[in-house]
């Protein structure tokens, strides 16, 4: 059996009379063995002893790299190979950010941020670590002015990765490197994203024909997303006083994912006439539409026979679809299109006679209580729901699990014979 410690600890007494330069020895061996200990001592000492202002630099940028020493080892796994189990990478990303935080706070000085970054940048460069994100922001918060800002942008730009020449880029931008953002800037003008970042840099340095240049061509010839470059020349085209250009791009903008809130702000916009001109070419584009949003539309504008075409046409949702639009949809519908929307219900039921697990069992169920809703309350056909309920029911009599869910959402199901 272990022994008890004597109240009077005797490593307490033999520190008690030991020298100061002995105490001093044994605690710089301690911290050599462990980064953790020695940011504990930092963490200590700082708050029981009074610190100059240079002293307190030094101790805020020790305490950085002792906790970089701690996630080292794990960060150098990782980045042998490729990723690794969520516990390290959970670890690894909690130090990271602890990192920042104590950077963030704008204490710790020039040569101690510049070690940091020294360390981070190789992993930044071979970009294998799945922990990217979390280098970059330690990078940016070792950079307290702009000249830490251009530094880190040329690091980025010496190592020609895509993703760290765009972030160069994006310094340069933001520090005012007029020739060194252009010069990145104009090697990759593909997406519509390209255009738009050249189209505002030029507007905002007042060279603004350039940016109406840039901006038509990128209208032109930009891929992927649009949206911020056709906001812009929607933007030019409105102070210009020109409403057909202008309507052609909010058109453009509103039929690119059509959806009701880009519908009715659309709708909104237009005089009477212009709807008019507009409306069956916005309609045309619905087909295009995500269905939740092409039945929006129809809702809103009362068009119920469409809605209930496109509704039933449609997949019951069969994954967390209880408060989806398209199950609002059809209880919205079903005093004028009670058969339809039934019909719509059964669908969502599947096969009754397999086994499945619990949870798909309490997902039939609910949709056995819309069954039931529509047959007994809104067509009043109480025979016809016992009628196939009851055959449902014996269909499944062996499995207990599915009698239990059907019990607790289908009224009246357990008095079911």
């Amino acid at each position: 059996m272990a022994k008890k410690h004597n109240k009077n600890d005797a490593l307490a007494d033999l520190l008690a009379v030991a020298p100061p330069k002995v105490l001093t020895d044994l605690i710089v061996h301690l911290v050599a063995q462990s980064p953790e200990v020695r940011r504990t001592c930092f963490d200590f000492l700082k708050t029981h002893i009074p610190l100059s202002d240079d002293l307190e630099k030094r101790s805020a940028g020790e305490v950085v790299l002792a906790l970089w020493d701690e996630l080292e080892l794990d960060l150098s796994e990782l980045e042998e190979y490729g990723g690794g189990d969520d516990d390290i990478m959970d670890n690894v990303a909690e130090l990271l950010e602890q990192i920042c935080t104590h950077l963030d706070k704008k204490n710790i000085s020039a040569d101690y941020r510049g070690d940091i970054l020294d360390l981070v940048l190789p992993y930044i460069k071979s970009d294998n670590s799945g922990m990217e994100d979390s280098l970059y922001d330690v990078a940016y918060s070792a950079c307290y002015d702009d000249g830490d800002l251009l530094h880190l942008a040329e690091s980025f730009e010496a190592m020609q990765g895509d993703w760290q020449l765009d972030h160069a880029r994006r310094i340069y931008k933001k520090i005012g490197r007029r020739e060194e953002y252009l010069a990145l800037r104009k090697r990759k003008m593909i997406l519509g994203g390209d255009y738009y970042d050249l189209a505002t840099f030029y507007w905002d340095s007042g060279e603004k024909e350039k940016a109406l240049q840039v901006a038509e061509e990128g209208f032109k010839k930009g891929q992927g997303r649009m949206d911020e470059l056709r906001a812009f020349l929607t933007d030019r085209a409105e102070e210009a006083g020109d409403r057909g250009k202008y309507l052609a791009l909010q058109f453009a903008q509103t039929t690119d994912r059509l959806t009701l809130v880009k519908y009715q702000a659309f709708r909104k916009l237009c005089t009477a006439d212009e709807w008019q001109v507009f409306e069956p070419q916005v309609l045309a584009h619905m087909q295009k539409s995500w269905q939740a949003e092409h039945l929006k539309i129809r809702m809103h504008r009362e068009e119920y026979d469409e809605a209930i075409a496109l509704l039933t046409k449609g997949r019951y949702p069969t994954f967390d679809g209880e408060g989806t639009f398209e199950i609002q949809t059809a209880k919205a519908l079903e005093p004028r299109y009670p058969e339809e929307v039934l019909k719509y219900y059964l669908s969502g039921l599947g096969k009754m006679n397999v086994n499945y697990q619990r949870q798909e069992y309490t997902r039939k169920a609910r949709v056995m209580a819309k069954v039931r809703h529509l047959l007994v309350t809104v067509l009043g056909d109480d025979a016809r729901w016992t009628t196939f309920a009851v055959k449902v029911k014996r269909e499944n009599l062996r499995r207990p699990a599915f009698q239990d869910e059907f019990g607790k959402m289908v009224p009246g199901w357990l008095e079911l014979n």
